[in-house]
């Protein structure tokens, strides 16, 4: 029953979709809520392992070694002839060394070596293989004798005795320019002598401002040498003994230095 306004208000009407809800019993739908999108968070960035290349030292460049190639000297070997009626072919380079055998006036031989500081040059047959020691003056020489190999005493090789030791003793004294070398005496078997000079003191000295070599060969323990001041070199010797086997073997000589005065001369050293 609709009642006529008369003091009342009119109630509103519904709409057609509130009443088609309402007959249905289908709830009314909310709205939903306006989702508030949330950042995501930025993701921080992983440091990445990347290799800083290490660098490679450099090497440092060493020097070349320059080699200085010493020239070897060329030695030649020589022909002489025998000038006089016969010389005397000695196992060392000197008179004192023992007898090897004899070269003859107007024999040709070849010559190969020469003795630093003396004059004696080591000789042997054109090919052959037996050499020995002759004075150089005893020869008319081929050639310049200069060329041939020069030789050391302590490089010259001697038969030695294979029943023999050297006696010992071997002791020197310096006098001035005068150096006394001793030693004790050789006891030789019978039968064993050589028959020539038992003892020599072979020695490199200094005479006239020059180093020379002396053999100075004895028939006593004892001999006497000169020996001056002057020279870079030091002076020395050795000592040997003979049988008619061969030599003892050598040995050194203790040599007394040079003591010069202020004179200028040497002085005496024990």
């Amino acid at each position: 029953m609709i009642f006529s306004a008369c003091g009342f208000s009119q109630a509103p009407t519904a709409t057609s979709a509130t009443v088609a809800a309402a007959a249905t019993g289908i709830p009314r739908q909310q709205p939903s809520p306006t989702s508030t999108h949330t950042p995501r968070p930025t993701p921080t960035p992983v440091p990445s392992n990347t290799s800083t290349p290490t660098s490679i030292p450099t090497a440092t460049p060493v020097p070349t070694l320059t080699l200085t190639l010493t020239p070897i000297p060329t030695y030649v070997r020589l022909r002489g002839e025998v000038i006089i009626d016969q010389a005397v072919c000695h196992y060392g380079p000197g008179a004192p060394y023992l007898y090897k055998y004899g070269v003859y006036k107007g024999s040709n031989l070849e010559i190969i070596r020469r003795l630093e500081g003396g004059n004696y040059v080591e000789i042997q047959a054109i090919g052959g293989s037996n050499p020995c020691w002759v004075r150089v003056d005893y020869f008319k020489i081929k050639g310049n004798v200069l060329d041939v190999q020069p030789v050391h005493i302590d490089d010259v090789q001697l038969p030695i005795s294979p029943y023999y030791a050297s006696p010992g003793g071997v002791s020197a004294r310096r006098d001035g320019d005068l150096v006394t070398i001793f030693w004790h005496p050789l006891a030789l078997r019978a039968g064993d002598d050589s028959e020539q000079v038992p003892y020599i003191i072979e020695a490199w000295v200094c005479q006239g401002g020059q180093m020379v070599f002396v053999p100075a060969g004895s028939y006593q323990p004892a001999v006497k040498i000169t020996d001056q001041p002057g020279c870079a070199t030091p002076s020395h010797a050795w000592f040997i003994a003979a049988e008619k086997h061969g030599y003892t073997s050598r040995v050194g000589v203790t040599w007394p230095i040079v003591k010069v005065s202020p004179a200028g001369s040497a002085t005496p050293t024990p």
